[in-house]
């Protein structure tokens, strides 16, 4: 699957971030010539979101490969096909096989048409998902990032942005997520691409959902 071209609004986007807020300047000049990119592929992007759940980078990345692998391809009846226990082989648990073959039967069924939401606000959108079983609001906000490339998302569950944050507003320690909002106000409208960055600090690897 081809990757999409960056974000229309990226570059005026790091223009505004960087103009206000010096770490966020730092970070943009630090990773020059990467940007957020999307793959036209909505059962993807929602299953590598389940896979991701609640588990670092580099290991949702390992089980992701053992997963793809197994499959050949990411597809709806490629994941029905499999049995749970040749897809908990994958390093995946229990709860997430579960919730990746329901995902599979929504798309199957047609019920899974993000086209349809290409005119709704992000709200929206993050309540039609989170109708499906396994995907949260998390999980949600991945879709709004990475398929729909969304501006103005900030995930308040995402571990790394958490860590990015404590690293590098609060000499290491964790702020609330109440405080982490309120100081990512300067970043609207683009809490998407501060995100992004900030994400770059902990992990240079570009990650693709």
């Amino acid at each position: 699957m081809n990757l999409l071209t960056q974000p229309h609004y990226w570059e005026r986007a790091c223009d505004e971030l960087a103009a206000a807020d010096p770490v966020l300047a730092t970070l943009i000049a630090a990773y020059p010539g990467f940007t957020l990119q999307s793959r036209d592929d909505a059962l993807q992007t929602l299953a590598r979101s389940i896979v991701g759940q609640q588990i670092s980078v580099k290991a949702a990345d390992a089980v992701w490969g053992r997963f793809y692998g197994l499959l050949g391809g990411i597809d709806s009846g490629r994941i029905l096909a499999q049995s749970p226990e040749a897809l908990r082989g994958c390093g995946l648990s229990a709860r997430k096989v579960e919730y990746l073959r329901d995902l599979a039967s929504h798309h199957q069924a047609g019920r899974l048409n993000p086209d349809d939401w290409a005119d709704w606000d992000d709200e929206a959108v993050i309540v039609e998902l989170t109708s499906i079983r396994g995907i949260g609001r998390w999980s949600a906000e991945m879709f709004l990032i990475f398929y729909l490339l969304r501006p103005d998302v900030l995930p308040l569950d995402d571990i790394g942005l958490l860590r990015a944050v404590a690293l590098h507003y609060h000499d290491g320690e964790r702020l609330a997520r109440k405080t982490v909002r309120e100081l990512a106000m300067r970043w609207a409208p683009w809490r998407t691409v501060a995100t992004w960055y900030l994400w770059r600090s902990l992990d240079p690897v570009p990650v693709e959902y």
